[in-house]
């Protein structure tokens, strides 16, 4: 029997073209039009949330999608895409984790590199044509601690490996991991915090993970550490963040996503000397939002063939 897929997005967009392999008895509609989307929603098998930016056609079409049998959405993060009634329905829900990871995870080792040899000072001598050599301490030996060990941590801990740095990491299940030297529940995650030089966090949004790199975390961490965000911006409480940077009470902080975004033109964030910002695109490769569809092309294949999906997310959990 064809199917039939509903795909909030513009239907504009270059990036869904993969969607042209689909089979060609697939019935696919395209639209964000509100009256469009009520309209098809009773009839549909599969609902995509093609858009990267906004859930809301997606969660107010999920209620009159009495049929549907699988959602999916583009992004890694499934937070906004996430109501009462979609935790609630049986139907499955995939994503596109593990498709950012390695983006990711070379960000935050370049960001470490950035601040392991001082690359701010490096840029303000040579604006000021100014030769002062000076020392700096390699990777080699020295800790990263990670918050949250899913698919951007592993990355992140697999490319971290020929570094010879130390590896440590939070995990709400403390297994062995071959890849950390250490793993610590969320409860001690301020013991990890404190043997940590570099702390990357790339922990997912859920009611757990939110504000759990608060004020007494940064009182935990060295005077020299450096923190990294690349999960998402709530993760971390940005008041006592800032606080932590104007205070030194940490050396530096490399952040890609944050509470509010665009970050507002008159942010303190934006004078900090000991901060590199960057506008939520760490993961933006050129291909990216591409390479999502595609996946989801692969998956729909496994969905028409009665074969497990990849990526299902845990409702409950929040990933």
């Amino acid at each position: 029997m064809p199917i039939t897929l509903l795909v909030t997005a513009d239907p504009n967009e270059p990036y869904l073209k993969p969607l042209e392999r689909l089979p060609a008895d697939t019935r696919v509609v395209i639209t964000n039009e509100k009256s469009r989307l009520q309209a098809i929603a009773p009839e549909i098998d599969v609902l995509l949330n093609g858009d990267f930016r906004d859930a809301t056609p997606f969660l107010e079409t999920f209620p009159l999608a009495t049929r549907v049998r699988w959602m999916h959405v583009l992004s890694a993060g499934v937070e906004k895409a996430l109501s009462p009634a979609i935790v609630a329905s049986p139907v499955p829900m995939t994503n596109g984790r593990d498709l950012f990871s390695r983006p990711l995870a070379e960000w935050v080792i370049g960001s470490m590199v950035y601040f392991a040899y001082d690359f701010p000072r490096l840029m303000r001598n040579q604006q000021a044509h100014k030769w002062e050599p000076f020392d700096r301490t390699p990777l080699a030996g020295q800790t990263l601690g990670i918050v949250g060990m899913g698919g951007i941590g592993r990355a992140l801990a697999a490319r971290i490996r020929p570094f010879e740095m130390r590896i440590l990491t939070t995990r709400r299940v403390p297994t062995p991991d071959p890849l950390v030297d250490a793993t610590y529940p969320p409860g001690k995650i301020n013991e990890m915090l404190a043997q940590s030089d570099f702390v990357a966090a790339a922990a997912p949004l859920t009611k757990d993970t939110q504000g759990m790199i608060g004020a007494a975390q940064f009182a935990a961490m060295k005077p020299s550490a450096v923190i990294i965000n690349v999960g998402r911006g709530p993760v971390i409480d940005e008041a006592a963040m800032l606080d932590a940077l104007k205070s030194k009470k940490i050396h530096g902080a490399a952040i890609d996503v944050f509470d509010n975004e665009p970050l507002a033109a008159g942010h303190p964030f934006w004078d900090l000397e000991n901060m590199l910002i960057s506008p939520h695109t760490a993961d933006r490769t050129k291909t990216l939002r591409e390479d999502a569809v595609d996946f989801f092309v692969e998956n729909f294949d496994r969905f028409r063939k009665g074969e497990p999906l990849k990526n299902v997310v845990n409702k409950h959990a929040g990933y």
